[in-house]
């Protein structure tokens, strides 16, 4: 281990035993094929907890001369990535099975997927913020197509991979742009530049192409054309995949952009930041309420949810890091709770989305509606559950921020996405009952009913998930 630190190679200790299970794991379906599913998956899992030991246990530090880099932000958010990732696997057990879905290649395609979000958390250059966001993507599309008997699956993958490959080219120029205005890859050094002789216009040019590549990444108004058809499309797991852990890296990997190479131009990219969170927010408060199809329901909220994390990011200090970190945990936290209740929307054997198939769950599933009720009123950001301190967090910093007009917004934003969170609440509650759902798998059950006490208890609790972003918010310098 002394040996592997001094050589630099310590710090991707974690991405290195990832990408190497993922290999193994490969060659032990290609050999066991049919029946390699159950074992791959879990083969999965304890890789993903392996990793995440790693990252608590080594030490900060950079590898690859600088472009790699180790502390306090990457560790705290590279666990809670790893922690969705495995969460997500273990929803997809039964699932995938039932659906006949390729069953062992998912597992390595998570695996490859999570090394690739680990390199966008640690990049500490252009070059490693490019390479650990394709090797995500190029996992990313063929999960999004996992399904290849279904039609649905297939378009969303193809519309995934051809809007991922014109958003990747977005990001391209515009870090090209940044390197020739800079003359560097390196983050500290194009702060270095623009702390010397300000961001002059072919910087300015580069960083709106990067924030947009990156707004692709968290599905942020207007690069959120993908979101709702890839997330009714794949199979229900993966969108809940989808939805937790690549979201949190891409986030991270931003506030990694604009804090770090472009701090010292926080005026710049903090109007973009404004106009992009205030447009997410309106789309997602008002786009999802006329949907009838939960998934696609849970995909505009999603994008209303990046524009209330954005707001925390938009504030440009370390108390809007805190904010944004808080509100992406907690946001993690509900989603994958909330889609382990819909993987459980099940009749006949059958998978139901329908937002109506929920009507009178009350009478037929207490304890299962009581959870998504839970959920919904989190999301909604109904005190005093999880949701509500996820967005007072972020609001609060965009307030100390003088960001008086865009907290405002968020509030407004907040009350009017409330209604279709409650009229859920009200189907499931006052409606007449439709057919009982079939009983919920253990590891399902498992997943909603902890997500449901998290929310529902976190008040009680929340020392230790501030703590957590205290530490990651301090990783960054203050301008």
């Amino acid at each position: 281990m002394s040996f592997l630190t001094q050589a630099g190679a310590g710090a991707v200790l974690p991405e290195i035993v990832l990408a190497v299970s993922a290999m193994a794991l490969l060659m032990f379906g290609a050999i066991r094929k049919d029946d390699a599913g159950n074992a791959a998956t879990l083969g999965a899992i304890l890789a993903l907890a392996l990793a995440a030991v790693l990252v608590l246990f080594v030490g900060n530090g950079t590898a690859f001369h600088g472009a790699f880099v180790v502390d306090g932000f990457a560790r705290v958010l590279k666990v809670v990535t790893l922690f969705a990732s495995a969460v997500a696997l273990v929803l997809s057990v039964h699932f995938l099975k039932r659906e006949k879905v390729a069953a062992f290649e998912y597992p390595v395609l998570v695996l490859l997927a999570s090394t690739g979000m680990m390199m966008m958390i640690s990049a500490n250059s252009l070059i490693a913020l490019y390479m650990g966001l394709e090797l995500q993507s190029l996992a990313l599309y063929v999960v999004a197509a996992i399904n290849r008997d279904s039609a649905r699956s297939s378009e969303a993958g193809l519309k995934y991979f051809v809007l991922g490959a014109l958003s990747s080219g977005m990001l391209l120029y515009g870090s090209s742009l940044v390197y020739g205005f800079a003359g560097s890859v390196n983050f500290a050094d194009i702060a270095a530049v623009i702390s010397k002789d300000g961001a002059g216009i072919g910087l300015v040019f580069g960083l709106v192409f990067v924030l947009a590549g990156l707004a692709f990444k968290i599905s942020a108004v207007p690069f959120h054309m993908w979101t709702p058809d890839v997330y009714e499309g794949a199979p229900t797991p993966v969108t809940a995949f989808f939805a937790s852990a690549p979201k949190l890296a891409a986030m991270a990997l931003m506030i990694r952009v604009t804090m770090m190479p472009f701090g010292p131009a926080t005026h710049q990219w903090q109007q973009i930041i404004v106009v992009i969170s205030i447009a997410s927010m309106v789309l997602g408060a008002f786009a999802a309420i006329g949907q009838s199809n939960f998934k696609r329901l849970l995909a505009y909220s999603s994008i209303g949810h990046m524009g209330f994390a954005l707001v925390g990011l938009a504030a440009g200090t370390q108390q809007g890091v805190r904010g944004t970190v808080i509100y992406m945990i907690i946001y993690v936290l509900m989603t994958l709770g909330t889609f382990a209740c819909v993987i459980a929307m099940r009749r006949n054997g059958r998978q139901v989305e329908e937002i109506s198939d929920l009507a009178g769950l009350a009478r037929t599933n207490k304890g299962m509606a009581f959870v998504l009720a839970m959920l919904m009123f989190s999301l909604a950001g109904i005190p005093p559950l999880a949701g509500f301190f996820a967005k007072y967090f972020a609001f609060m910093a965009a307030v100390q921020a003088g960001l008086y007009v865009l907290a405002v917004l968020g509030v407004i934003a907040s009350v009017i996405g409330a209604y279709y969170y409650l009229r859920i609440v009200k189907l499931m509650y006052f409606d007449e009952p439709a057919e009982a759902f079939d009983p919920m798998d253990g590891e399902v059950k498992l997943v909603a009913y902890a997500a449901g006490a998290f929310v529902l208890l976190f008040v009680l609790y929340a020392s230790p998930l501030l703590d957590f972003a205290d530490t990651a918010a301090q990783a960054f310098p203050l301008h």
